[in-house]
């Protein structure tokens, strides 16, 4: 790995359809371009095999959300970017993932419901809407969105390639990634010829 690398847990909440599966694709080769050591834990996959027999109980979701903290906690203080693309509904367990990682970058992946819902490639809301899923996160159950995440990615107008750059950049900022070169000379060039 880069030795100017500092991992982190990369910790996307949003509505289910809101793009977080998506720009966790784009992000994790971007990062691994940059010599990082890369996982993407996924809300559904983590469901099917680390959660495998939970419900959507407020318990159960917190106990699903802290098992995927607990592996974002090892993986990071292990040197590995994870990348969590969970829904998390509630902040009060968001927070406790954060006291326990300390590095870990907060993505909110802003999308209106409505649009949600028109993406609704599983069905699911449409399910949810007919009362035939129970406690459905932004249906019949809250979604609480951070009060001050790091990053805002709002999908409805940025396309998820847009979406993980920004997310990069805040890596720099933050001090997580060594700041891109390339980008950097691009950047500066652009503004000198805007003084001229």
């Amino acid at each position: 790995m880069n030795n100017d690398v500092r991992a982190c847990t990369i910790w996307m909440t949003g509505l289910s359809g809101a793009g977080k599966s998506t720009i966790a694709s784009f992000l994790a080769p971007m990062l691994r371009e940059r010599g990082c050591k890369v996982e993407v834990l996924d809300g559904d996959v983590v469901r099917t095999n680390l959660s495998k027999g939970l419900g959507f109980s407020k318990e159960d979701r917190d106990t699903n959300i802290r098992r995927i903290g607990f592996v974002c906690h090892l993986l990071t203080r292990n040197g590995v970017f994870a990348i969590a693309a969970a829904i998390s509904p509630y902040k009060a367990v968001r927070e406790e993932n954060r006291h326990l990682i300390k590095n870990f970058v907060e993505v909110y992946v802003k999308a209106s419901l409505e649009e949600c819902i028109r993406r609704d490639v599983k069905g699911l809301y449409k399910k949810a809407l007919a009362g035939e899923i129970k406690a459905f996160t932004g249906v019949s159950d809250p979604y609480e969105p951070p009060d001050h995440p790091e990053v805002i990615c709002d999908t409805e107008k940025e396309t998820p390639q847009e979406s993980a750059e920004k997310i990069i950049q805040k890596l720099e900022e933050l001090g997580y990634l060594p700041v891109d070169g390339k980008a950097a000379i691009a950047e500066e060039n652009r503004r000198a010829s805007e003084t001229f």
